[in-house]
């Protein structure tokens, strides 16, 4: 069994090879698994065992760079946690954004002219700035754990989710550019079959699919750094009592 100043120990060195802290809690999990099964089957000491399973670790915490984290350097172990997660949402967020691009297509089917498609336009565009704005009218409480720079202790990132706080403002004011628009290109080659601007109608229908997947994106980030950060009290709590 371990003690709590050897898992404080574990803890401090984890925050040392500067991961976010929620990949440091996993980490943490299987670090303190793995210096127990040490312990018990050669017989050794926490130091000696804590020092062996530090050094299979080694070139897990070598620094890489990572486009998503700007200029900043993180763990090779982080990175590819954090790109399996990412992808992950990524895919999620795709699939609702071809959903929600079929959605486009039939109102251009179902549409009487050209004014009332353009509504719908700005309606199922504006569901998505407004869902946004909800999401922070909502949260006030936890905005400043919203800061990309914001770091446990001024040591760790707090949750790898953060750092796409930039990308959701970016994903909102471009959202709000498309409302101003009314899809004129992609009506009038779907039910005038006017082909004379097929370059505007495809950008008609692939700039909202992509910001709609980008705000989509970035809401599936949101909640679940809020999970995490539920996940996160017992343990900040424990550490600073």
């Amino acid at each position: 069994m371990m003690t709590e100043i050897q898992e404080n120990e574990v803890t401090d060195y984890l925050i040392f090879q500067k991961l976010p802290l929620d990949i440091l809690l996993e980490i943490k999990d299987h670090m303190i698994s793995q210096i127990l099964d040490v312990q018990t089957h050669e017989n050794l000491n926490f130091e000696d065992a804590f020092l062996k399973v530090k050094k299979s670790w080694d070139g897990e915490f070598k620094m890489v760079s990572y486009i998503l984290f700007s200029q900043a350097q993180i763990p090779l172990i982080a990175k590819k946690v954090i790109k399996d997660k990412y992808n992950r949402l990524l895919i999620k967020s795709i699939i609702m954004g071809l959903f929600f691009f079929g959605i486009n297509l039939l109102l251009i089917y179902f549409a009487k002219n050209q004014e009332e498609y353009g509504m719908f336009f700005q309606v199922l565009n504006g569901m998505f700035l407004l869902a946004l704005g909800l999401v922070w009218v909502l949260n006030v409480k936890i905005w400043k754990y919203m800061r990309a720079d914001f770091k446990y202790k001024g040591k760790c990132f707090y949750t790898m989710y953060q750092k796409n706080m930039g990308l959701m403002v970016v994903s909102a004011i471009s959202m709000g550019q498309i409302i101003g628009k009314t899809g004129h290109h992609a009506y009038q080659f779907f039910k005038a079959q006017n082909t004379t601007e097929i370059l505007g109608v495809i950008i008609t229908l692939v700039i909202p699919f992509v910001l709609q997947t980008a705000v989509i994106f970035t809401l599936f980030n949101f909640f679940e750094h809020k999970k995490t950060l539920k996940k996160l009290q017992n343990f900040l709590q424990t550490s600073e009592a």
